[in-house]
């Protein structure tokens, strides 16, 4: 092997994004041709906090000279938390040293930004950090409102099933509870919702209150059935985002789902092992039966088809900016700007690199990484919501709407008005 300046690492955390291997390979072009090897770093932390130096690759072109096509992760990824104990994270970066790794490129969403920035800052100026956001949920505030590379294809992708099902939906005359994955924002169940023109999305930004119960969720859903249904159609499409999921109260969802509520290394809760989509099917369907009819709901959930497809041409060439733009970050003059010398979250506005630094990126009170929520005042949600069939205060004040859809749900109107009153 050539002589080399250094070694840069490449490391994956957190669940998959298309765009994943774009990223790797434009980095490792940029980092052989700036005259440094390349190491790669197989899944995340999880080797690293346990100080094995042994799940490593030597990357040159032409083993990434074709991956930026490709789905998934030639790395692979994990959950490891490297600051889960502070032993972990000594261990994380006493590892890092023993493989020479002088600088680190880091790629994953809110959870892996942190461990990068504590590995920074524990490093002290000894390893340098370049952490590239990634997450299918769009939920990082990157400056620019820019996306997160990975939303725009989970978007496409999760857009084309949605419309394949509103064809079934609408030739078997049933409804689809479908659930859009998306652990704290909904991003990514508006953004399949709105591109599909499904009848209804909802958000757990909609809801104001911290938390939200069962009921009033399905009172949502299922006045969205009876309205559609007072208009002549018996078929309909619900996007629900899982971070719905998130703002129910534990206790609830315990006691709905009968088991425990399972967390991951960061203590989030694994909202895609909750049956969530079976929960508001059961319910909503229990209603129908209470006023004598058989509501015929179809419930899946939709995130792991989405996470490992192939990048569209958006995702490309982003991730290839942001690959490259990670690496000529690195080998920038720590002393250029106090703020980043120690590692930054890479980002572009207005087609320019920009390293913003990671405590911009974290909450003051809380010190995680902030999250990015849909905003709901403004013109992308408003339109959104004028294209959905759902109850709204409009229809509750037009006696002659409100007349229609009570009797599709063989109430009287100041009945129905009371039972679905609009909250949001």
């Amino acid at each position: 092997m050539a002589n080399k300046n250094g070694r840069i690492g490449i490391l994956v955390g957190g669940g998959p994004a298309p765009g994943i291997n774009s990223v790797i390979s434009a980095a490792v072009i940029e980092a052989v041709h700036s005259g440094y090897d390349a190491v790669g770093i197989k899944n995340g932390y999880e080797y690293l906090v346990k100080g094995d130096t042994s799940q490593t690759v030597d990357l040159e072109i032409d083993d990434v000279a074709t991956i930026h096509t490709r789905g998934g992760s030639i790395l692979h990824t994990s959950r490891t938390n490297p600051t889960k104990r502070s032993e972990d994270l000594e261990t994380c970066v006493a590892t890092l040293k023993k493989l020479n790794i002088q600088n680190l490129i880091t790629i994953g969403g809110d959870d892996t930004s942190f461990g990068a920035s504590e590995i920074a800052r524990a490093a002290n100026g000894e390893i340098r950090v370049a952490h590239v956001p990634k997450t299918i949920d769009n939920d990082l505030p990157l400056p620019g409102d820019m996306p997160t590379f990975g939303y725009e294809t989970a978007r496409h992708v999760g857009s084309e099933i949605v419309m394949n099902l509103k064809e079934d939906s609408r030739t078997t005359n049933r409804w689809y509870f479908i659930i859009a994955m998306g652990r704290h924002a909904g991003h990514l169940a508006l953004g399949i919702g709105k591109s599909s023109a499904s009848t209804i999305t909802l958000i757990p930004e909609e809801f104001p209150d911290e938390t939200v119960s069962l009921s009033e969720v399905c009172d949502v859903l299922e006045g969205a059935i009876l309205k559609r249904r007072a208009l002549g159609r018996p078929d309909g499409i619900a996007i629900i985002a899982e971070g719905v999921a998130s703002k129910l109260n534990i206790n609830d969802l315990r006691n709905i789902s009968g088991v425990e509520i399972p967390r991951d290394e960061y203590g989030n809760i694994r909202l895609a092992d909750l049956p969530f989509a079976r929960i508001l099917r059961a319910e909503v369907e229990r209603r129908f039966e209470e006023r004598g009819e058989s509501m015929g709901i179809v419930d899946l959930t939709l995130g792991y088809e989405l996470r490992s497809a192939p990048p569209i041409p958006f995702d490309i060439d982003y991730t290839r900016t942001l690959g490259h733009g990670a690496v000529r970050f690195l080998l920038t003059d720590p002393t250029d700007d106090p703020r980043t010398a120690q590692g930054a979250m890479i980002c572009t506005v207005d087609n320019r690199l920009q390293p913003v630094p990671f405590e911009d990126m974290r909450d003051a009170n809380t010190g995680k990484t902030i999250v990015r929520m849909v905003d709901t005042d403004n013109l992308y949600y408003d339109v959104a919501r004028r294209y959905m069939t759902r109850i709204e205060q409009s229809d509750l004040d037009d006696e002659e709407i409100l007349g229609d859809i009570a009797a599709s749900a063989s109430m009287q109107p100041d009945a129905f008005k009371r039972r679905f009153a609009v909250k949001s």
